[in-house]
């Protein structure tokens, strides 16, 4: 993919120790109220992050929150210790923001665990996003700081355990720097959507972003382990059923990453051997974990429960409706796969032309299901009415439902 390959031009790369980044620390509702009163007195968009503990506690709670606005300064919010985020959130709402956004980088990510707070922005500028759109190779925080504000930020904590007490000075001041920066970052960025005339696509993709629902929960998640497709019986698909569940019970109670306490390879292996003891799964050298041995009889009775269940799980149910593989088209549904080369073809085309990637133009699942299922007749306008009803955005539909259109008619 063709992208824009200029780079930033600083007069000096300052370095992350040279910058003079102060922070306030917000750990109960008083403090809350105090940074609501400062934040709603400051000026211009706000630039918002949230770090959680992803693979060391259970779910994806918020451990910290960073909150930086111009004339108010960085706040750091502990949610361990606060119970109303109320007096923030309306510190940050439109009636107090009014046209100015909240600023976040790769927003997707964030989202969730702070509405979990009660902090849902009204408007968002999406610093990763834009990025992407513009069509730059390289679209994490330190790389997009360095290319267009010349400050190099180093970025060692991304993974850290943020349930950790206290939190360690030097993680706090990556925090700090995550969101001091983003107001400017934000401004150089919309003066390049400007110049590539890509600020109302830009503005169309935030604003999906923003009002994107949460996937719905599945309803057999345990069919996600890493590795499941190797089980093959339904013995073998009980027995890791019911040691996913115990798993999962376990690591809710004690608010730990499930991986953590037992390794999806390990359920996986148990599963294979379908041990005739607690003995023999203990001396199973492939069943690891922390817990693999510490509460080895929550998993042998686990175990027991899958190997002697009346009614073990079958395959996963196939939905006769759903739309097959793409890759077995060429044999099976040739038609379908004509379509889907040559519209392809012509919007990977179009995305080198428009400077983005191919999956920012339109989404490949997106066009598959319209390849696999094209109105009929494939005109410009029906095509267009089938990317709506699919999700895609005003913006998308203008650039790709000509393309797709002729595509079809070209291989009918």
């Amino acid at each position: 993919m063709s992208t824009d390959s200029r780079e930033a031009e600083p007069a000096e790369v300052l370095e992350q120790h040279e910058l003079d980044t102060d922070w306030t620390m917000v750990v109960d509702d008083g403090g809350v109220e105090h940074a609501a009163e400062m934040l709603a007195a400051g000026s211009g968009p706000v630039g918002v992050d949230a770090e959680r503990a992803s693979g060391f506690r259970y779910g994806s709670d918020a451990y910290l929150v960073q909150v930086f606005r111009r004339g108010a300064g960085t706040f750091l919010f502990d949610p361990v210790g606060i119970d109303r985020f109320a007096p923030l959130a309306e510190a940050l709402g439109s009636d107090v923001l009014g046209e100015d956004e909240w600023i976040l980088h790769s927003a997707s990510q964030d989202l969730a665990c702070l509405a979990a707070l009660g902090l849902t922005p009204e408007r968002l500028f999406d610093t990763e996003l834009a990025s992407r759109l513009l069509g730059f190779e390289r679209v994490g925080l330190g790389s997009l700081v360095e290319r267009l504000l010349g400050i190099r930020l180093h970025k060692a904590h991304s993974a850290a355990d943020w349930s950790r007490r206290p939190l360690p000075d030097d993680w706090l001041e990556y925090a700090a720097l995550d969101v001091a920066l983003l107001p400017e970052l934000r401004d150089a960025i919309a003066a390049e959507l400007d110049a590539q005339g890509k600020r109302d696509i830009a503005e169309q993709e935030f604003e999906a972003t923003r009002i994107r629902p949460p996937k719905a929960p599945q309803a057999e998640p345990w069919r996600r382990l890493n590795g499941g497709n190797r089980l093959k019986s339904p013995r073998e698909l009980a027995i890791a059923r019911e040691l996913w569940l115990a798993r999962d019970e376990l690591a809710r109670e004690k608010d730990v990453a499930p991986g953590r306490l037992l390794p999806d390879s390990s359920i996986v292996v148990a599963a294979q051997a379908q041990p005739r003891s607690a003995g023999q799964l203990a001396a199973n050298k492939d069943f690891t974990g922390r817990a693999s041995r510490s509460e080895l009889d929550r998993w042998w009775r686990a175990s027991l429960r899958g190997k002697t269940t009346d009614d073990p799980p079958g395959p996963r149910p196939r939905d006769r409706d759903a739309m097959p593989h793409h890759r077995g088209w060429a044999q099976r549904h040739p038609d379908a796969a004509a379509r889907l080369a040559a519209a392809r073809e012509a919007v990977a085309a179009e995305a080198e032309r428009q400077h983005m990637p191919v999956e920012n133009l339109l989404t490949p699942d997106t066009l598959r299901r319209v390849a696999w299922d094209p109105p009929r007749p494939a005109t410009a306008e029906a095509v267009s009415e089938r990317l709506a009803a699919l999700g895609a955005r005003p913006w998308q539909i203008v650039i790709t439902a000509p393309l797709i259109s002729a595509a079809f008619v070209e291989v009918a």
